[in-house]
């Protein structure tokens, strides 16, 4: 059988198209590489490549066939090394983390910074959209953690806990300070301009499914895509926008939003962490998803 490393050679000249270029990625001399893909040849019994003048091209009846079986056979054995080097106190690898731009900005931020300065070998990919999507991320395996609205059941998944706990509620800027300290019936609200968030959010369908439990009918007189924006528009005074209260700390604080008091009050929502089922955990995702279990 021919040796491991000159399969690691063969494929480098592949990638490369050049003897130097390989033996530069390689950190070993030309001649070495040329010598190494001669002997492979040898013991092949084919040419694996075709020597022109621009560099090394795959031959169609050697290096063509066997290249991608080569490449897949490399990444197994990487990986299979990879988890043996995951199991020292040294996170390495990537971790693509979902979650809606919200929960990375009011509740991730920190913990993904704290984890950076912890592990700086591990690449941190976040991938930014609305729960549902990645959901649907997290169940074709292009996501290893997602950061849900919940509730969100689904049987292909796995959820690990919750992160926090969200209170939906009224806010407004100072157009409506006659609103302050007031409480008011919550289907008193259709009587001002209302701002949701877009219909095809988990918190969306929270607000529509608990008013029609108590006999109340919000319609929307501005959709928006994200909390944040919201705000803005809330604190120009276009209306009164339904947000979660920890989203708004800092407005609070300002004094450029104050919560409208309705009755009755809005229910409590979560933060959950869900996982894809039947997918082993890398020591990179187990040390991430420990951060939150001393909350």
């Amino acid at each position: 059988m021919v040796n491991l490393e000159l399969y690691r050679v063969f494929y480098t000249v592949a990638k490369c198209g050049s003897l130097t270029k390989a033996a530069q990625e390689l950190f070993i001399s030309q001649p070495a590489v040329s010598q190494a893909i001669k002997s492979m040849e040898n013991q092949l019994g084919v040419s694996l490549f075709n020597r022109t003048h621009k560099g090394m091209d795959l031959s169609a009846g050697g290096g063509k066939l066997i290249f991608k079986q080569v490449e897949e056979a490399l990444k197994l054995l990487d990986d299979a090394e990879s988890k043996l080097t995951e199991v020292k106190t040294t996170a390495t690898g990537s971790i693509r983390i979902g979650a809606t731009d919200s929960i990375f900005s009011h509740i991730l931020s920190e913990k993904l910074a704290e984890y950076n300065e912890k592990y700086p070998a591990v690449k941190l990919e976040l991938i930014s959209s609305t729960s549902p999507y990645t959901l649907s991320q997290l169940k074709e395996g292009k996501c290893d953690i997602a950061f849900l609205n919940l509730p969100a059941e689904d049987d292909e998944i796995r959820f690990y806990g919750t992160v926090t706990h969200l209170s939906d509620t009224f806010v407004a800027g100072v157009k409506y300070s006659d609103l302050k300290d007031k409480t008011i019936p919550l289907k008193d609200l259709q009587q001002y301009p209302v701002l949701m968030i877009e219909e095809n959010t988990v918190a969306r369908r929270a607000l529509s499914a608990y008013c029609e439990t108590v006999g109340v009918q919000l319609n929307p007189d501005v959709e928006v895509a994200n909390w944040d924006f919201m705000k803005k528009l809330v604190i120009k005074g276009m209306g009164i926008g339904c947000i979660p209260r920890e989203y708004c700390k800092a407005e609070f604080e300002s004094g450029e939003l104050f919560e409208v008091i309705c009755e009755p009050s809005l229910p409590v929502r979560g933060i959950g962490i869900a996982l894809a089922k039947n997918v082993s955990l890398s020591f990179a995702v187990k040390e991430f998803l420990a951060m939150f279990e001393t909350d």
